[in-house]
């Protein structure tokens, strides 16, 4: 189940050129989250532990200014600019992770933990896909299909709201 999470992100971010990194790669990974921040690309920070590195905070907390017009943010010891398409996410493989209320307030807590149900949709799924993989694919193009109606019919509500 840990790895639900990362699957359904790279699954979702997949077209974006999402960039995954971990804190085990040294400051590497400080670049590489620059760059995604200035590009506006995702990124994916992947098996945390219950605490996370403090040069994190201010992007945590959407530390955002303008400096010259531009949206800027300061990481670690460089401002740079800050892209409104930029999206963060980070995953544990912790089973059950406990957070302190410091880094619980800063951020949005997805629980990814498999129900009996949704086991028994996933064996389903792989044994259709085995059996008859023609009508896997024209469920997953389906569940697109319903996700991109819904999406345009909450557009359409927002625009009539407005009017």
């Amino acid at each position: 189940p840990q790895g639900q999470a990362n699957k359904w992100i790279k699954n979702l971010e997949k077209a974006n050129n999402l960039q995954v990194i971990k804190l085990s790669e040294g400051g590497e990974y400080l670049r590489t989250l620059e760059n995604a921040i200035q590009f506006g690309l995702p990124v994916l920070l992947e098996n945390v532990g219950e605490e996370l590195d403090p040069s994190l905070e201010p992007l945590l907390l959407k530390q955002i200014f303008k400096q010259g017009g531009v949206n800027c943010i300061r990481l670690g010891d460089s401002t740079i600019e800050y892209s409104s398409g930029f999206r963060f996410y980070v995953t544990t493989k912790l089973r059950n992770p406990h957070y302190l209320p410091e880094i619980a307030v800063k951020v949005t807590l997805l629980n990814f933990m498999i129900t009996p149900a949704g086991l028994s949709d996933q064996m389903l799924g792989v044994a259709v896909a085995t059996e008859r993989p023609d009508l896997e694919e024209q469920k997953a193009s389906l569940v697109v299909q319903s996700a991109e109606n819904n999406r345009k019919l909450k557009e359409i509500e927002d625009k009539i709201l407005e009017v």
